[in-house]
């Protein structure tokens, strides 16, 4: 292909990532390839510079500069899986249908690829997701690398546009528990700092945000309104505490970097103070020391979501990952001796 082209991102491709609508149009190009082109302004979306990770509409023009003819050199997508990441994938599946496939992503799998993530992530392992179906499931949207619960793919553009709708207009709850540093005073209630991406950080998964106080959001144009319900559901003398998180948001290291703005750090968040030093009960140094597991303790635990097709509501529930299941022991808290949806009196 030689020579600039603008092309308009067509109905039929809906609302995806920008590096995603590349890579299907050329599949030649590598992540690597379009990250370049995004960072040396070759790739313009209605006439501005754009990051690989922003998303596209339809409607929208890109900028497509010379792309190389010849398709990189490659094997069969199912032959770059390799038995066991196939079968731990599968196994992760909760639900399926023809339409929509929920996973319980397990921890320290990244969800898709890009800085640093190397080539094994969801987006990938995806392929061995087909189930007899033609095309790979899409991912709607992600989880950090260390977080570990519930992820949504969609079977086909039509349903991947719905669910993603749904999130932007908040028509889905999510309810993450993490165990942090401390107990928060008050147990319950809301975060409401504003987010923006802190100087000379990296981009995506490597990316740190900090907080920006609501009242001086006019002075920091990049950043973001972001909102955080929580609730403590248990605590351990002034320690550590169970919580309940809900993002109203979703930003960038939303839960991560707001619940370390109110004193009280994520257990095993080395990113943000939750390994720093040994807590010894005022909330930050969150490494808890002992036999407690050193990754993170954040969990995707349930999913509310309207099927895009039947029109049902379906609440689904991840089980803990093995590492916080072992510090729930430990700690003799149980799952059941709290409610699935603390927030549910608040409405």
């Amino acid at each position: 292909m030689s020579g600039v082209k603008l092309l308009t991102v067509s109905e039929d491709e809906g609302a995806q990532r920008l590096d995603k609508w590349f890579k299907r149009r050329f599949p030649q190009l590598t992540q690597g390839h379009v990250e370049k082109m995004c960072r040396t302004g070759q790739i313009r979306v209605d006439g501005a510079r754009a990051k690989a990770a922003d998303r596209v509409a339809p409607g929208q023009t890109i900028r497509v500069p010379p792309l190389p003819d010849t398709e990189a050199p490659s094997r069969p997508a199912e032959g770059r899986i390799s038995a066991a990441d196939a079968k731990m994938i599968q196994n992760a599946v909760l639900w399926k249908d023809e339409h929509i496939i929920i996973l319980n992503k397990p921890p320290g799998l990244p969800s898709q690829g890009g800085s640093g993530q190397g080539e094994r992530h969801v987006d990938g392992l995806a392929e061995a997701l087909k189930f007899g179906y033609k095309d790979k499931p899409k991912l709607v949207h992600r989880l950090d690398k260390d977080t570990s619960g519930l992820l949504m793919l969609a079977r086909t553009d039509r349903v991947a546009r719905a669910l993603s709708e749904a999130l932007r207009h908040r028509n889905t709850r999510k309810i993450y528990w993490a165990l942090v540093a401390g107990v928060p005073h008050p147990r319950q209630g809301s975060i409401k700092y504003g987010l923006m991406k802190a100087p000379g950080g990296g981009r995506g998964e490597g990316e740190k945000m900090i907080c920006v106080h609501p009242a001086k959001m006019a002075d920091f144009p990049d950043a973001k309104r972001a909102h955080t319900d929580f609730f403590t559901l248990w605590f351990l003398g002034t320690r550590m505490s169970w919580m309940a998180l809900e993002p109203v948001t979703g930003r960038t290291h939303q839960l991560r970097a707001h619940l370390a703005e109110l004193g009280h750090p994520i257990i095993g968040d080395g990113k943000y103070g939750g390994s720093a030093q040994e807590n010894m009960g005022d909330g930050w140094g969150a490494q808890a020391g002992g036999e407690m597991s050193k990754k993170m303790h954040l969990h995707a635990r349930s999913l509310t979501v309207q099927h895009p097709i039947t029109k049902e509501m379906m609440t689904f529930t991840a089980p803990l990952p093995e590492h916080m299941a072992r510090t729930w022991k430990l700690l003799d808290w149980n799952e059941t001796d709290v409610p699935a949806d603390p927030f549910e009196s608040l409405r």
